[in-house]
């Protein structure tokens, strides 16, 4: 069965690259029209073009935006209404990790920028968004959270904290937001992408024999659990979180 986002409006952050890059281009392709947001124009641009070029006809938007910023719900969301004239689906997918290290070695400029992106950005952009997810009579919402969430792992440690977060706050909107608006979340194993480079581009080797899957994720892998996930085949499914690691927690 294909799955179709025909007349679909939908909001990823952290678009340019990577995993909100993957979940931008899956969506347009399965018929939905799509505003990407991340800091950098630049680059918002391109990716906006390749989606373009590999899509024909897809309608792909772009605003620069820094998820952390507290002025940047309302422009996000004006941007897809002026764009569109309606908003169905937000995938929070920006997220940053500015320290590693000792969780109690954590510097408060460094705390305030993670959770500030990776926690209340994304309650921010959902609270701003409800009303015209609520309007469609089916929005869906997607955070992007992290296995890490459900483990304890040396020198991520506060990165996890706003995992673990983001995951409960998905329970908690899903409550509050339903019937009209799904909450969900993915939480991804590690995957090659650019900013988990530093956990696996010197180890992939060793590291991928570990899991019962065999190799490490790829941003596809993550892009078609939100595609299930934001589409009507998942129309009873709310306040979960789909694990997306090729078996890694296996192993305890």
């Amino acid at each position: 069965m294909e799955i179709r986002l025909d007349d679909k409006v939908a909001v990823v952050t952290g678009a340019s690259k990577g995993i909100g890059r993957a979940t931008a281009l899956m969506l347009a392709d399965a018929g939905a029209r799509v505003l990407l947001t991340s800091r950098k124009a630049d680059a918002l641009e391109a990716a906006a073009a390749e989606i373009g070029a590999a899509v024909p006809g897809a309608e792909v938007g772009w605003v620069a935006a820094n998820a952390g910023a507290p002025e940047s719900p309302a422009a996000i969301v004006a941007a897809a209404l002026d764009r569109f004239g309606a908003l169905d689906i937000v995938v929070n997918n920006a997220a940053t990790n500015p320290y590693f290290g000792p969780a109690l070695d954590i510097s408060d400029a460094q705390w305030d920028k993670t959770f500030d992106v990776n926690l209340r950005g994304a309650h921010a952009l959902v609270r701003e968004a409800r009303d015209p997810l609520a309007a469609g009579g089916g929005g869906a919402v997607v955070n992007i959270a992290s296995i890490g969430g459900l483990l304890v792992e040396p020198g991520i440690g506060i990165y996890n904290v706003t995992k673990a977060a983001l995951m409960h706050l998905t329970r908690t909107l899903a409550q509050e937001l339903g019937p009209t608006v799904r909450v969900n979340a993915v939480a991804p194993g590690l995957v090659r992408t650019d900013m988990a480079r530093g956990l696996w581009e010197e180890h992939e080797a060793a590291i991928a024999p570990r899991f019962p899957l065999q190799r490490l994720g790829e941003p596809e892998d993550i892009a078609g659990a939100v595609l299930y996930l934001v589409s009507d085949l998942s129309a009873w499914v709310t306040g979960t979180t789909l694990v997306v690691d090729g078996g890694a927690l296996l192993r305890g």
